[in-house]
């Protein structure tokens, strides 16, 4: 999936516009839209502030954030309709001293085409986010990302390592939760005491005596209380005990363990079962998993383009392959190629040649693919491919190709319209993502839509 989601193309040209200091063209080529002005900032926050978060967005690597950001089944899609808190600033004013937030959000799923992340600053004394309305304008307290940078800091992504627990030898030093865990779940249950330990000393709640517990969600209705004992801000190791949340017990008052702390690092995941080299990471990603590995551009897998195709015709085996910038039959001569073309206008069957050509144009092999790369937003590499197999000059025929790329296209004037605010209430028809299965945009209530 991310080889679609945050393509070798992306990450290579975000890090590099970061390398130079120009934020802004990191964000644009990774697809971040940014919401707010440091002008402004400084003019209602003051300058000090402004320094603060200008100083974060220089090590901010777009394309790592895209990376992490929490995603759904069954296509891997940026989770919509969401708020991530990245970093917590604090703001003097003429109420006093509040919070501000540096926030990441992703659009509505009727809205998602292009599959973009938004930064904005969000105040706690405002009732809405600026340019985003109700219902969700707040971080939401599970997907955050403040207590955890390295997940888009680039000066802390060396942390990853110890985070994501990839030093652990042997079996994890938890307690066993048994029948507590849902089967199938990968949860980090040997990183969930310190996490918490985080948390509460970020959430104020931690004492001296130790007392302090965490909900822990990992599921709609499978919640989890954490109970750590010892001294939590000691440096000694604290004590964790497990047990199923029950109302009486406040379990949905509690503070939430993050998300990104709750599961195990699907990239660490991988890389022990075998199923990915390090080279297929993102950069960052690889040099903290990987002890000694420098952070070099992810490999991209091999183009088969540019090599003519065989097609058996007339008892023998014909070559097609690019013409001036087209795809057309190399072995037969321009006369016999318009006598086909006219066959063809009068309602004949053409040569197997053009045939071939025909179902290149109209229903491709590579489509599954291109509708994969446009769902995730890698619109330059769902073109690359369409040039490659038709050619840089092709004029594309009335067939299922031609459809994707004109519904991709309606779909980001959708997503323009609600950045603008233009959106009504909610999305017009849409084709389903996946072949015999209605969309989240297709039913009567979609579970991720949002209505303004």
């Amino acid at each position: 999936m991310r080889e679609f989601a945050v393509p070798p193309t992306m990450i290579e040209a975000a890090t590099a516009r970061r390398h130079t200091g120009d934020w802004a063209g990191a964000c644009a080529a990774a697809a971040v839209d940014i919401d707010f002005g440091l002008r402004h900032l400084a003019r209602t926050h003051g300058r000090e502030l402004m320094a603060e978060v200008r100083a974060d967005l220089r090590h901010l690597a777009p394309d790592l954030l895209r990376w992490h950001l929490p995603r759904i089944a069954p296509d891997g899609l940026l989770r919509p309709g969401l708020t991530v808190e990245l970093a917590r600033y604090r703001a003097t004013g003429p109420d006093g001293d509040r919070p501000v937030h540096l926030v990441a959000r992703t659009p509505p799923a009727w809205a998602d085409a292009g599959q973009r992340i938004s930064l904005g600053l969000w105040d706690s004394s405002q009732s809405e986010a600026a340019g985003w309305g109700p219902p969700h304008p707040r971080p939401h307290r599970r997907f955050r990302l403040d207590l955890h940078r390295h997940l888009w800091d680039a000066r802390r992504a060396d942390e990853l390592r110890i985070r994501s627990g990839a030093d652990a030898v042997g079996p994890p030093a938890g307690p066993e939760p048994a029948g507590l865990l849902p089967p199938g779940y990968r949860c980090a249950v040997d990183r969930w005491a310190a996490e918490a330990a985080i948390l509460l000393r970020a959430e104020g709640r931690s004492t001296s005596s130790g007392a302090g517990a965490v909900g822990v969600r990992l599921g709609a209705r499978h919640r989890l209380v954490l109970e750590l004992g010892g001294d939590v801000d000691g440096p000694g190791p604290s004590t964790l005990r497990i047990a199923k949340a029950s109302p009486d017990r406040g379990g949905r008052r509690l503070p939430v363990l993050p998300d990104a702390a709750t599961w195990v690092l699907p990239d660490l995941d991988l890389l022990r079962a075998g199923l990915i080299e390090a080279d297929r990471l993102h950069p960052l990603v690889a040099s903290a998993l990987v002890p000694g590995r420098s952070p070099t551009a992810p490999s991209q897998l091999p183009s088969p383009t540019g090599q003519p195709q065989l097609v058996e015709c007339q008892g023998s085996l014909h070559r097609i392959g690019m013409v001036d910038g087209v795809l057309a039959p190399l072995d037969h001569d321009p006369a016999e190629i318009r006598r086909e073309e006219l066959l063809v206008a009068l309602s004949g069957t053409p040569m197997p040649c053009l045939q071939a050509i025909d179902l290149a144009h109209r229903h491709p092999d590579c489509l599954v693919g291109v509708r994969e790369r446009l769902d995730h937003g890698d619109i330059a590499g769902a073109l690359a491919v369409v040039e490659g197999l038709l050619g840089p000059d092709a004029l594309l025929r009335s067939g299922d190709l031609r459809d994707e790329l004109e519904t991709a296209a309606h779909r980001r004037i959708s997503y323009g319209l609600f950045r603008a605010g233009l959106a009504g209430s909610g999305p017009g028809p849409h084709r389903d993502r996946t072949d015999g299965r209605r969309s989240a945009e297709r039913r009567s209530r979609p579970r991720h839509a949002l209505t303004y």
